[in-house]
């Protein structure tokens, strides 16, 4: 299923080792979208891991994606898996 404004990427969270299948607008900053997953996450885990600074790398070729960047500027495209690394 394609929207017009959104994809659906792979989100894993090696941390808690544990992913999600979620749509994510391509019209925001990845600053922006790091928060939206985190909140997201929020009611879906349970854990103190998500309290922090994060890093969003594609799996597939390690790009580390800078928060001023917008998504739909980037290589994040449907089925693209994405770790989210929670850093200590």
């Amino acid at each position: 299923m394609m929207m017009e404004n959104k994809v659906l990427i792979r989100l894993i969270l090696p941390d808690l080792d544990d992913s999600f299948d979620l749509f994510i607008p391509v019209n925001i900053t990845i600053y922006k979208l790091k928060n939206l997953l985190l909140r997201s996450l929020d009611e879906l885990c349970d854990s103190k891991l998500l309290n922090g600074s994060t890093t969003l790398i594609n799996k597939i070729n390690s790009r580390i994606y800078n928060n001023n960047e917008i998504v739909i500027n980037t290589d994040i495209r449907n089925a693209s898996e994405l770790l989210l690394i929670f850093n200590k």
